[in-house]
């Protein structure tokens, strides 16, 4: 049996500051095959279809699959991860589709993200009123328009309310779910 590699794209705005996130991306490191992409780190400038789009294209053409991880931030992603869509999916999908985005179509994608609440402050009568679900349409929908296999988000509750022991389980439980996942079979053509 072949390795499959794995690609994380962290988009945290701060990986400096972040307790949860970056546990998640040690463990997640630590397992074979997984490469872990600090994003803001690596698009210090943010993210441009010209400048950026066909290096994070190939980095994309790289792996067998893709996780976009990131803190969940008044029920969307980070600016940098929408930048990254308008510049790296733009292109793939609408300027060089046969070259790029069709080899791309079929590539499983796993969201892995944080949440400051509860699980319950996500349902129709909770405090932030959608499920977690409604929240990731947006990205369930942009993964649809790409031929992506999407796969049951991994989401963490209270991310910044853990305690150290927590925030270390949770990453086990996350590299646990990660590995589960690598090893279902790839359905892609080739």
């Amino acid at each position: 049996m072949t390795m499959t590699k794995t690609l994380i794209l962290m988009f945290h705005p701060d990986l400096s500051r972040s307790k949860a996130n970056a546990a998640m991306a040690r463990a997640a490191a630590a397992l074979p095959g997984v490469e872990v992409v600090d994003m803001t780190a690596a698009c210090p400038d943010g993210l441009d279809l010209f400048r950026d789009g066909e290096r994070e294209a190939a980095r994309l053409l790289g792996a067998d699959r893709l996780v976009l991880q990131f803190p969940v931030q008044w029920y969307s992603t980070p600016p940098l991860l929408k930048a990254w869509q308008d510049a790296v999916l733009t292109r793939m999908f609408y300027i060089a589709y046969e070259a790029e985005g069709r080899r791309l179509e079929g590539t499983p994608l796993l969201i892995a993200a944080t949440a400051g609440n509860t699980p319950e402050a996500y349902t129709a009568g909770g405090r932030n009123l959608f499920p977690m679900a409604d929240l990731m349409a947006p990205l369930r929908a942009t993964a649809h328009r790409c031929g992506l296999e999407w796969a049951d988000p991994f989401v963490l509750y209270r991310a910044d309310k853990l305690s150290p022991d927590q925030i270390e389980a949770a990453a086990a439980d996350y590299a646990v779910h990660l590995a589960r996942w690598i090893a279902t079979p790839l359905e892609r053509a080739a």
